[in-house]
């Protein structure tokens, strides 16, 4: 069975490759820069890893990654910037693609809190990417995590970073839920929804971990494992709407207008 991973060079991707390689699938790593995949190769056997360039913009490219692939699963997304190219329109150009080639099974990562109605940029754009691929894709297999943590993440590293350097650490959205899960979990959702497709076909999987944490008890269990103690100050919502108002449109301000949005609703299943 052959499986084109686009994002497949990626932090989960890499998890997911692993996951199905141990299967005994062959995988085709799929993306802009396909030495992002040459990390794969060493988990699989000879022959059993393929490389090759697709952007999901790029529709003609995104065929050419899809033919004689037997499942397709799409883990390209971005939380800011080319938001309806890659998150929307990319998605559709993958789920098109994949029904032409008649692939057996797509499986589509989008995340929780994906609403085509939402306030935020990023959730309308995972929202309408959904209904996308739904259209072009009806049995395709939607996977929509909680935060995502692991050895590379960047998520509990960002703020490891930021706690270690800081003697008072200002957390925005203190109240905020979370169910992180672990990357470990997710690949290994993928790989069985790839493997079983028939059974999963048509469905839609939100994935937690065991545990919904508000992002200052996120916060303060990093501080913890890694063995520093800094004041932990909650910031108002109000004063962070006026940061990401005023500061969000810069190159690395702390927060922008739409991550401050979805920072609005919890994250968890």
């Amino acid at each position: 069975m052959l499986v084109t991973i686009f994002g497949g060079g990626g932090f989960v991707g890499r998890y997911v490759a692993q996951e199905l390689l141990a299967r005994g699938m062959r995988v085709r790593i799929a993306g802009r820069n396909p030495g992002d995949g040459v990390r794969v190769k060493p988990l699989g056997g000879l022959g059993q890893v393929q490389l090759a360039y697709a952007d999901v913009c790029d529709a003609a490219s995104v065929a050419r990654a899809i033919t004689g692939a037997d499942a397709v699963v799409n883990l390209v997304a971005v939380l800011g910037g080319k938001l309806d190219a890659i998150n929307h329109q990319g998605a559709a150009n993958v789920a098109q693609a994949a029904a032409q080639a008649g692939v057996k099974t797509l499986v589509h990562v989008s995340a929780i809190g994906a609403n085509a109605q939402s306030d935020s940029a990023y959730g309308r754009s995972k929202g309408q990417g959904e209904a996308a691929v739904r259209a072009a894709f009806p049995e395709a297999i939607i996977v929509r995590p909680s935060i995502i943590f692991g050895r590379e993440d960047h998520f509990t590293n960002r703020f490891a970073g930021m706690i270690r350097m800081a003697p008072v650490l200002p957390v925005i959205a203190p109240a905020t839920k979370f169910q992180p899960v672990y990357v470990v979990d997710v690949a290994r959702a993928i790989a069985e929804a790839v493997e079983h497709g028939s059974a999963h076909a048509g469905q839609t999987y939100e994935l937690g971990g065991p545990q919904a944490m508000s992002m200052i008890e996120i916060n303060r269990w990093i501080a913890g494992h890694i063995g520093h103690d800094p004041a932990i100050m909650p910031v108002p919502n109000a004063f962070a709407c006026l940061l990401a108002t005023l500061t969000g449109w810069l190159p690395g301000a702390p927060i922008t207008r739409d991550q401050w949005k979805m920072l609005g609703a919890d994250n968890v299943v």
